[in-house]
């Protein structure tokens, strides 16, 4: 049966400051670095029983994923495996939102005008201008895509929209092909794939928290279908987050 682990990078620099990240292409904190050879080890005690056998690997083209990608193969024993980069599986896209420190965001704007920036599902925060150093147009990894393919903004909705392509074509094609895939991206992708794949509505996915670091097993069968998903790691800590994961998610 296919086998997916997503893993959301490690904390990053911004995730500790407390600033709005997106597209901006920040590193990983000493933590996250932790964190990233914390799921390798993670993913490799599942590899010693023969309970997991990944085989490819696919990132963003963000620093955070890409390091949490490397840092993870070493700790795992697999630093040789075939890794493919695509920007479908970047964060969101804060819009003018990204750098900004959230409590000062809230300060200046409301907490309530805020949380649906942050949190509604087909909300996006204010775009940036073509002109502002921080749209991704004036960033070289993107310079081969037309500028109308870059967002500006974006809602949860446009996440999904934009990784759900990705993933059917390229991933889902290499869990056939090769059985064991492990995705590393972030916060707001993995909950676009995670709504899809798990069917959770509208009004729920926007509640369901990725934890940093903390690889989640989706098996399938031959037909694609989810038959199973859990948190691997330390059991008391897996337990609270699965536990959390259902009440999130609605149920």
């Amino acid at each position: 049966m296919p086998d997916l682990v997503l893993l959301r990078h490690g904390e990053s620099v911004w995730n500790a400051a407390n600033r709005f990240t997106g597209w901006t292409d920040v590193d990983l904190s000493p933590t996250g670095e932790d964190e990233a050879r914390a799921a390798g080890r993670t993913l490799l005690r599942e590899h010693e029983v023969g309970l997991l056998d990944l085989q490819v690997v696919h990132t963003s083209v963000l620093t955070r994923a890409v390091r949490t990608a490397n840092l993870a193969l070493g700790a795992l024993g697999r630093s040789w495996l075939p890794v493919r980069r695509h920007w479908r599986l970047n964060e969101r896209h804060y819009g003018a939102l990204q750098g900004k420190n959230k409590k000062e965001t809230a300060d200046a704007f409301g907490i309530e005008q805020v949380t649906v920036w942050r949190r509604s599902y087909d909300v996006p925060p204010p775009a940036l201008e073509p002109g502002d150093e921080r749209h991704p147009v004036h960033d070289r990894r993107y310079a081969d895509l037309a500028p109308s393919a870059l967002p500006a903004t974006e809602c949860l909705a446009d996440v999904v929209r934009r990784a759900m392509p990705y993933f059917e074509d390229a991933v889902v094609s290499d869990l056939h092909r090769f059985g064991g895939v492990l995705v590393v991206a972030h916060g707001n992708s993995i909950r676009a794939l995670v709504k899809a794949l798990k069917g959770i509505a509208d009004d729920a996915i926007v509640g369901l928290e990725i934890p940093t670091g903390v690889p989640w097993l989706l098996r399938f069968d031959d037909h694609m279908a989810l038959v199973e998903d859990r948190f691997l790691g330390d059991p008391d800590e897996v337990a609270a987050l699965q536990d959390a994961v259902r009440r999130q998610a609605g149920g």
